[in-house]
C-alpha cells in the first residue's frame, strides 16, 4: 500500500508541475533505459525542466524493474521456515524501485548535455524459494528507502530523440525481512524468529538491495521546449 501511495504522490507532483509549467514553455521528456541495476533491469521515466523561471534543475520520476539473484535457498529455508533439507531448490528474485531525482545540467568537453542526478529511492524486493519435492514454496520480501547519485549524458539522434548513457550508485537502508510467518527487523524486534537466528543472519542469507551500481543506456524523447 505504501508503494502505491508513493507512486501516486510522485506522479501527481509531476503532473501538477507539467500543468503549471505549460504556460512557461516547459520541456518534457519520457525515456526508456535498460542495463545493469543490481541485476538485469529496465526503467521508464518522465521528466520536466524549464517549468519555473530561474530554477536550474529538472525533476524526474522513474519506475524500474530488476531481476536479481535472491540469496541462499538452503539458509533462507532454515531461517524462515524449518530445518528440512529435502527437495531440489529453485529460486527467483526481483525488485521494483521508484525514483525521484533532481537533474542538474552542465556541459563538459564534447558532451553538451550532461546531468548530475540525485534523489530518493524506494525499493520493493521479493525473493522466491521453491523446493521441488520438498513441499516448500515461499517468498521473502522487504521494502527499503534509499538515496542515489549518478551522471548521465544525452546525445541528439534527431531534433527530439536522444540517446542516453548513464551510471551511478544507489544505497538502500536496512529494512525488515519477512518470510512465511517470520520477520527479522534491524532493531531486533523480530516476529516468530527461528531458533537463535537474528536479522544479521537473515540479511546475510537474503540478497536484498544494499549498495547498488547502475549502468544504463536508452532513449529519451522530448515533447516540448
Amino acid at each position: 500500500m505504501i508503494s502505491r501511495n508513493i507512486v501516486a504522490c510522485m506522479v501527481s507532483l509531476i503532473f501538477a508541475t507539467v500543468v503549471a509549467g505549460a504556460a512557461n514553455a516547459a520541456d518534457f521528456r519520457a525515456g526508456l533505459q535498460v542495463g545493469y541495476t543490481g541485476g538485469v533491469g529496465a526503467e521508464l521515466n518522465a521528466s520536466v525542466s524549464d517549468f519555473a523561471k530561474g530554477f536550474p534543475m529538472a525533476l524526474r520520476f522513474a519506475v524500474g524493474y530488476t531481476s536479481r539473484e535472491p540469496g541462499n535457498a538452503a539458509d533462507a529455508r532454515q531461517i524462515f521456515i524449518n530445518d528440512a533439507t529435502n527437495g531440489t531448490p529453485e529460486e527467483n528474485g526481483w525488485f521494483w524501485d521508484y525514483r525521484f531525482d533532481l537533474m542538474y545540467p552542465f556541459g563538459w568537453g564534447a558532451v553538451e548535455k550532461l546531468f548530475v542526478v540525485g534523489g530518493v529511492r524506494y525499493a520493493q524486493f521479493t525473493g522466491n524459494f521453491k523446493f521441488v519435492g520438498g513441499n516448500e514454496d515461499f517468498d521473502v520480501t522487504s521494502s527499503q528507502w534509499g538515496l542515489g547519485l549518478g551522471l548521465e549524458g544525452y546525445f541528439d539522434i534527431s531534433n527530439r530523440l536522444e540517446f542516453m548513457v548513464g551510471g551511478g550508485f544507489d544505497y538502500f537502508f536496512d529494512s525488515a525481512l519477512k518470510g512465511h510467518d517470520t520477520e527479522y527487523s534491524p532493531d531486533g524486534d523480530d516476529v516468530n524468529p527461528r531458533n537463535d537466528y537474528t536479522y544479521e543472519d537473515a540479511d546475510e542469507a537474503i540478497n536484498q538491495p544494499k549498495f547498488v551500481g547502475r549502468a544504463l543506456i536508452g532513449l529519451s524523447y522530448r515533447f516540448g521546449g
